[in-house]
């Protein structure tokens, strides 16, 4: 079935704003003007719509950071472009949807974030490629390996059982996330990309 861009719209901004739980079929039935009958003719159930919102979704993400993969050229550098979508998925990880979605579905926002992982570690393997192409990055680490640490580390500002994030905002998480494994992964000739670029990004 092709996407309906704009029911998907609509749909997320309902999950969004009121709760993966929250919302029944009968809400967005009401809410997109269309029949119930119609509605369970494209989903079987709310899961089965659930899950399609948070890959279209996460679609959008993914085509902007490889949109960049293509404008910057130089793999350093391209890491400090700012990619609002990883900012913007690990704010909406404290959202009333998703914190609806860890409880009351576990299995789809399992799946959603090992799904997300997959495809921004696809992005950062293919930076660390660049990098090292470039003399920028180490060769000796598991390119795999840190894109799942990466990933891990930008994701739990929120929820991390052992962070008091009181006293650190979200943008400097973000940050010294970053710096932490830009500084892990670059040589010396990375690194002296990182100090020119010090003062314009950190």
């Amino acid at each position: 079935m092709e996407k309906d861009i704009e029911f998907l719209e609509k749909v997320s901004e309902l999950f969004l704003e009121n709760g993966a739980k929250s919302v029944t079929m009968d809400d967005i039935a009401s809410e997109l003007k269309i029949s119930k009958k119609t509605l369970y003719q494209m989903y079987r159930n709310k899961e089965a719509l659930l899950e399609e919102v948070l890959v279209y979704k996460l679609e959008i993400v993914i085509s902007k950071m490889r949109s960049l993969d293509v404008t910057v050229e130089n793999a350093v550098e391209r890491m400090f472009a700012r990619d609002e979508g990883i900012i913007k998925a690990s704010r909406t990880n404290n959202s009333l949807m998703l914190r609806q979605l860890i409880k009351y579905y576990p299995q789809i926002f399992n799946k959603h974030m090992l799904y997300f992982s997959e495809k921004l570690s696809e992005i950062l393997i293919h930076n660390i490629e660049r990098g090292r192409k470039q003399g920028l990055y180490r060769e000796d680490f598991d390119a795999g390996l840190y894109s799942k640490l990466f990933f891990q580390l930008t994701m739990t500002y929120d929820n991390s059982p052992y962070l008091d994030t009181t006293n650190i905002s979200r943008e400097r998480y973000h940050q010294e996330t970053l710096s932490l494994y830009m500084n892990a992964i670059t040589t010396e000739k990375g690194k002296e990309v990182l100090k020119k670029m010090k003062g314009s990004f950190c």
